[in-house]
């Protein structure tokens, strides 16, 4: 019986990702950071602040019932 390797489970993971991100239930979603990223490149805020805007739904994320990308990557 083989267990699966660091590859396959690393696979696993991003899918586990990609999936929770697109049933919502991701707080810091990749739509949330480009965003971001779009406000960043058009200059109405600056990285700083986006890193600290993401800081922010990062930390009200277990308040609204949804995981970040992190801790989606850990679960899977």
């Amino acid at each position: 019986m083989s267990e699966r390797s660091a590859f396959e489970a690393g696979i696993e993971k991003r899918q586990f990702v990609k999936q929770a991100d697109a049933s919502g239930q991701i707080a810091d979603s990749m739509d949330v950071r480009r965003a971001l990223m779009a406000k960043v490149h058009s200059g109405e805020i600056t990285l700083a602040e986006a890193q600290a805007q993401l800081k922010k739904i990062q930390s009200g994320a277990a308040a609204k019932g949804l995981m970040t990308r992190a801790q989606a990557y850990n679960e899977g």
